[in-house]
Order: C-alpha cells, then sequence, then structure tokens
C-alpha cells in the first residue's frame, strides 16, 4: 500500500482512525527527502496494517509547525493518538523497518498510565 498524503482536512481522521501511523514530513525541494522517499514507499508494502502517511510541510506549513518540525525529513509513529516516537533525518531501510517493529510492541496501557500521570503530577502544581 502507498503512503497516503496527510492534509488538514484528513489529518484528524487518519490518526483517530485506532492504526499505528507513521508520517513522513517532507518537501519537494528536500534532496534527503527524495531520497528517503523510495525507502518508505518500499517498507509501507511490507506492513499492510500500519498506515504510512506524508505531509508535504511547504503544502501544509500548519502540521509542520503544530508538531514543531524543525528539520526534514522527520519522522513521527502515533499510536492510539500519543506520538510515540519523532526523528529527524533519513532512515535506512533496515532502520524504518525496526522503527515499525519496535513502535507496534509498545505498551500502550503503559505509555496511556504515565501520561496520566504526568496530568495529575501537572493538575497539582
Amino acid at each position: 500500500m502507498s503512503a497516503l498524503e496527510l492534509t488538514s482536512k484528513n489529518f484528524n481522521a487518519t490518526i483517530e482512525s485506532g492504526k499505528t501511523v507513521i508520517i513522513d514530513f517532507w518537501a519537494p525541494w528536500c534532496g534527503p527527502c527524495r531520497a528517503f522517499a523510495p525507502t518508505f514507499e518500499a517498507v509501507a508494502e511490507e506492513f499492510p496494517d500500519v498506515v504510512f502517511a506524508k505531509i508535504n510541510t511547504e503544502a501544509e506549513p500548519d502540521l509542520g509547525a503544530a508538531f514543531n518540525v524543525r528539520s526534514i525529513p522527520t519522522l513521527m509513529v502515533f499510536r492510539e493518538q500519543v506520538i510515540i516516537f519523532t526523528q529527524a533525518g533519513m532512515l535506512p531501510k533496515s532502520g524504518l523497518q525496526q522503527v515499525v517493529h519496535k513502535s507496534l510492541e509498545v505498551d500502550m496501557a503503559v505509555v496511556h498510565a504515565e501520561i496520566a500521570q504526568q496530568e495529575k503530577v501537572l493538575t497539582v502544581s
């Protein structure tokens, strides 16, 4: 399955879909972004149950700004509407495969418990 083009119109629905979503923030003028694109597409084919998506930061600057993207390419992984991984720079195929595998192994109950604890601390302070 090829990567989905994310925009401000379909972003929330995609993140709220309940699937793991891996996003590549990129721009057409970015050489490393263009070099990484075939790797991103190839790994997307290997994981049909994961949503691979791309955000063109030139066309969607508000999305890039909302997630504090300072350099491209930048990868982010969302599970259950939570960012569980972010990294600037391109990865080799094996590195991206490893990110996908490790992201799928994350115990989201633990993540949500940690978030709840942090929110509790913030409200007490």
